[in-house]
């Protein structure tokens, strides 16, 4: 009998000890999930990315919103902070078992890094694109739109606002340094004008982070140079609206100073309604999102790219377009 009870004290002893494993290792990584991979038996996916701002949480709420369409558990993984942050998290997926890597890197030239932990496990890179060196068919690939269209776009509006002017005098508030779209949409305006004979002068340039108080704060700044400008091109809505408000602080014509942004946020297509940010450039969450899960499938099932609209010649890309949105057709956006 004694040694009957210290064996059936030793079995719980042990079995309080597996299930308190199971509560740490269930809540290790992650902010939340679209399913249960144990009950389901789909396809395991994370998503892996940094802090979030307005069109980053667009994008997540639609991956999420995709994903068990396809088959796929994704799991949102918590914010990196950095790189460390991101090996770190898709090393642990990796151990855990999850098929697949949905990846908006913190910083697009770590991209080897981030491969080298993934291990055999395919990536796939959206909204910001890693160097081609580090992009493969069919196993480390991106979702995203070309980036230079749409500074191309902001470009082309300011200029025929203006009335083509052979001159001119920008600011431009940019992105963080470590996304691609940040230099892309930036350094296209500059060429997109000098193509149409423009002398461009760039009285100020500076990274608002897609932040709009920064935004706000960089102009304030920018007055205290007394320089002239003529428009306000920026990487996003958000640092587009901090501008705006800027400028109204300070009492000058929207009209006549044109404020551009990219994204065409809830908010910045109601501040075109208004008659304050003048244009924007719809990039669609919704439709990078769908495409990111539909490639993901395919590759974590063991397929290819091919068939899906929008795969680049090289196969390195899925391209969803960018879209032209001024006070002729924000409405269209706002549904």
């Amino acid at each position: 009998m004694k040694v009957n009870r210290q064996c059936r004290n030793l079995t719980v002893l042990l079995l309080t000890i597996i299930m308190s494993l199971g509560l740490v290792l269930s809540g290790c990584g992650s902010s939340g999930s679209s399913g249960n991979t144990a009950s389901s038996g789909g396809i395991k996916v994370i998503y892996s990315g940094p802090g979030t701002d307005t069109f980053k949480q667009m994008l997540m709420d639609k991956l999420a919103e995709y994903a068990p369409s396809e088959g796929i558990d994704l799991t949102i993984g918590e914010a990196c902070a950095s790189t460390n942050d991101q090996v770190a998290q898709i090393q642990k997926a990796v151990a855990d078992g999850y098929d697949a890597i949905i990846c908006l890197p913190v910083d697009r030239a770590t991209a080897l890094q981030l491969e080298i932990a993934a291990g055999d496990k395919p990536i796939i890179y959206v909204n910001a694109c890693p160097d081609e060196q580090f992009l493969k068919p069919n196993k480390y690939m991106a979702v995203s739109s070309f980036e230079e269209n749409a500074g191309e776009y902001q470009a082309e509006y300011v200029y025929n606002k203006l009335g083509k002017p052979s001159s001119m005098n920008i600011i431009i508030f940019r992105g963080e340094a470590t996304h691609n779209a940040a230099v892309a949409r930036s350094v296209s305006v500059k060429n997109w004008l000098r193509s149409q004979g423009v002398a461009v002068n760039v009285v100020f340039d500076d990274t608002a982070n897609w932040n709009p108080d920064q935004a706000k704060d960089l102009f304030r700044i920018f007055q205290k140079t007394n320089q002239s400008f003529d428009a306000i091109f920026c990487n996003n809505d958000d640092m587009a609206l901090g501008a705006v408000e800027a400028l109204k602080e300070a009492g000058y014509d929207l009209d006549k100073y044109p404020v551009v942004g990219v994204d065409a946020t809830v908010a910045g297509c109601e501040s075109i309604a208004k008659g304050e940010m003048q244009f924007t450039v719809y990039q669609s969450a919704d439709g990078q999102a769908q495409k990111a899960i539909q490639l993901t499938k395919a590759l974590a099932s063991g397929g290819t790219a091919d068939g899906i609209e929008g795969l680049s010649e090289d196969g390195f890309y899925i391209w969803v377009p960018f879209e032209r949105v001024d006070a002729s057709n924000v409405k269209d956006y706002m549904k």
